[in-house]
């Protein structure tokens, strides 16, 4: 075992040049914890706040929380859960922008025979998002209709074919061509520009609105967001690429129809290890069966984080996108 790794270091608070390639010490696991050779790290929007100062973060830090890769060391109090050798992935690892990483045995997710370790990294995070919005958020059920924006992104193809797959119709909105075909082939029945999508959502449902949007996009899709909704709909907002929604008149949703609005996030709908295992076993069994299809949409080398960065920030990508070791 090597002492020392390269990763992406972030000292300070900044753009994407932040994102250092450097030589770190390899961690150690911790008691409960195993270490991972990384196959390949996912690249996600909340680094992207991490790295610029939005959430918070204690400098110096590697970003990175999903990969997936072959666990070499295992620290105390494992016990049988996981061997040397083994293939897991997590949403929860501590530092994945790195050649090596640190996961809690009970945040890891073995990997079944058939499935390799790259694909695998592509899974975690936004696949157990798209997983707990629609089945545990706003349980999506049969004769539904739901709006998904950003619907050629990583989340939005993988929460449109998993609504589908619950009997919904699904609404989405798209930047591009390119992006509207690819969320028409996840399953959606209408993908909608972004400008005036509000009203447009109301044609379509007769002027009864969607009984839920999945927002993961924010500021600039907020108000519409609430516009499009039926009485007592739920807006979910899960994540803001276009910047953090300011606070707003609680009243709107008395006028709007008694209507509902959460912030969910993943860590609380991975509290245990049963319940990110099940997640976990409804998609990995998905994308067996073929229901569910995962696009990896670009890959870069880890040392290139920056464009990576650049290129999410820049609304560039669709599906999912990875760094992989050199």
């Amino acid at each position: 075992m090597p002492t020392t790794q390269h990763a992406i270091r972030v000292d300070a608070s900044g753009g994407p040049e932040v994102l250092r390639w450097t030589e770190v010490p390899v961690p150690a696991p911790a008691a409960g914890e195993v270490l991972v050779r990384t196959a390949a790290a996912g690249l996600n929007f909340i680094e992207t706040y991490q790295r610029s100062g939005v959430y918070r973060m204690p400098h110096p830090f590697i970003p990175g929380s999903e990969g997936a890769g072959t666990v070499v060391a295992v620290g105390s109090g494992v016990g049988d859960a996981v061997s040397v050798g083994d293939v897991v992935a997590t949403a929860a690892g501590s530092g994945t922008y790195a050649e090596f990483f640190t996961v809690a045995v009970d945040q890891m997710l073995p990997v079944p025979d058939g499935v390799d370790a790259v694909t695998a990294a592509a899974i975690p995070l936004q696949g157990m998002t798209a997983h707990y919005l629609c089945r545990s958020t706003f349980l999506v059920e049969p004769g539904q209709t739901v709006l998904v924006h950003a619907g050629a992104g990583g989340v939005g193809l993988l929460l449109t074919q998993l609504c589908v797959a619950q009997g919904a119709t699904v609404i989405t909105t798209a930047s591009t061509d390119e992006k509207k075909e690819l969320s028409r082939q996840a399953g959606a029945s209408e993908v909608l520009d972004y400008s005036g999508f509000a009203s447009r959502v109301r044609e379509l449902t007769g002027g009864e609105g969607v009984h839920v949007v999945f927002d993961g996009v924010g500021r600039d899709t907020f108000d519409e967001s609430l516009e499009s909704l039926r009485v007592r709909g739920m807006l979910v907002l899960f994540g803001g690429s276009s910047g953090q929604v300011p606070p707003f008149d609680l009243q709107r949703l008395n006028a709007g129809g008694s209507l509902y609005v959460t912030r969910p996030s993943l860590k609380f709908y991975t509290r245990s290890a049963e319940e990110t295992r099940w997640r976990a076993r409804e998609l990995f069994s998905a994308l067996d069966d073929g229901s569910l299809t995962f696009r990896v949409g670009a890959t870069y080398a880890l040392a290139e984080a920056g464009r990576a960065h650049q290129d999410l920030q820049g609304r560039k990508t669709t599906g999912k996108s990875l760094l992989l070791p050199q």
